[in-house]
C-alpha cells in the first residue's frame, strides 16, 4: 500500500465513522476500486482506533469527571453501566461471527452497495416519522434502552449498514432526540471498536510486519484528525438538519458502487 492511498483510506476512515453512512462500507469500497488489499483486513480494522482517540480528546473532561464519580455518584455508575450493557450483544456476535464477517461479507462489494442504499433509505424514514423524544441526555439512557441500542449495533456486524447509522436509529426510535442519539453512539463507539481493535490485532498478529506497520500508522493518524473534525461539528449539524442528507449520500454512493461494478471496476 503506498502512503498516499493510507492517507485517503486513513481520511475516509475518519470523516465517516460518527457519520451514519458506514465507513467500513466507503473503505472497502475504495479499496476495492484502488486495488488495495491489506492482509486479513487489519488497515480496515485498526486505524479505527485512530477515530476512537477522536471521541476521548473531545470528551475527555466529561469521561474523566465520569469515570472519577463512580464510587459515589448513583447517575455516573447508571452510564458506565448502560454503556457497558449496550456493548455486549456486539461483542459477542463479533467474536462469533468474524471469520464469517471478515471472509464473505468484507469481500462482497455488491452486497455493501445494497446495504448502503437501503440503509439510505431507512434513515430518510426515520428522519422523517422519528417518535417524539422522551430522552434528551445521552448519559441518563434507562439501562434496557442502552441494551436495546446495543441489539441494534449488531446489525452494523454487515458492512454497508453502519455502526453509528444503527445505534442512532434504535436511539430514535427508543425516543432520544436526535443529539442524544448522536452523543450516545459516540459514547458507545469507545468500547466497541477498541474492542474491535484489540480482537483484530490478537487474530492478525502473525500476519503484521514492518511493512504493513507503517500504512497502518499513517491511516491511524489521519484518521484521528479527520474524526477530530466530525466529532466536533456533527451534533450541531444534526441538530439543525436532522440524518435526511446522510440517507441521500448513502443512496447516491451505493448506486455509483453498483454502476461502477457493473462496468467491470
Amino acid at each position: 500500500m503506498e502512503s498516499w492511498q493510507a492517507i485517503l483510506l486513513g481520511v475516509i476512515e475518519g470523516l465517516t465513522e460518527f457519520l451514519p453512512v458506514s465507513s467500513t462500507a466507503h473503505v472497502l469500497l475504495a479499496g476495492h476500486f484502488l486495488g488495495v488489499r491489506s492482509p486479513g483486513r487489519a488497515f480496515e480494522v485498526l486505524i479505527q482506533l485512530g477515530a476512537v482517540l477522536a471521541i476521548l480528546a473531545v470528551y475527555f473532561g466529561k469521561l474523566w469527571k465520569t469515570a472519577t464519580d463512580l464510587p459515589f455518584d448513583p447517575k455516573a455508575r447508571r452510564f458506565a453501566l448502560s454503556v457497558l450493557i449496550a456493548f455486549l450483544p456486539a461483542a459477542v456476535a463479533g467474536a462469533a461471527l468474524h471469520g464469517f464477517i471478515k471472509g464473505v461479507l468484507f469481500e462482497t462489494p455488491a452486497l455493501i452497495c445494497v446495504m448502503l442504499i437501503l440503509g439510505g433509505f431507512v434513515l430518510l424514514a426515520a428522519d422523517r416519522f422519528a417518535i417524539e423524544p422522551r430522552y434528551t441526555d445521552a448519559m441518563a439512557f434507562p439501562p434496557a434502552m442502552s441494551f436495546k441500542i446495543g441489539l441494534f449495533q449488531t446489525l452494523a456486524m454487515m458492512p454497508g449498514v453502519s455502526r453509528s447509522g444503527a445505534t442512532i436509529i434504535g436511539g430514535l426510535l427508543l425516543g432520544a432526540d436526535k443529539r442524544a442519539a448522536a452523543e450516545f453512539s459516540f459514547f458507545l463507539a469507545i468500547p466497541t471498536m477498541a474492542g474491535a481493535f484489540v480482537f483484530d490485532l490478537y487474530k492478525n498478529w502473525q500476519t503484521m510486519d514492518l511493512s504493513n506497520a507503517t500504512p497502518i500508522l499513517i491511516g491511524f493518524v489521519t484518521a484521528f484528525v479527520s474524526a477530530l473534525v466530525v466529532v466536533r461539528t456533527l451534533l450541531e449539524f444534526v441538530s439543525r438538519h436532522g440524518y435526511a442528507p446522510f440517507g441521500w449520500w448513502r443512496i447516491v454512493i451505493g448506486a455509483a458502487g453498483l454502476a461502477a461494478l457493473s462496468a467491470g471496476y
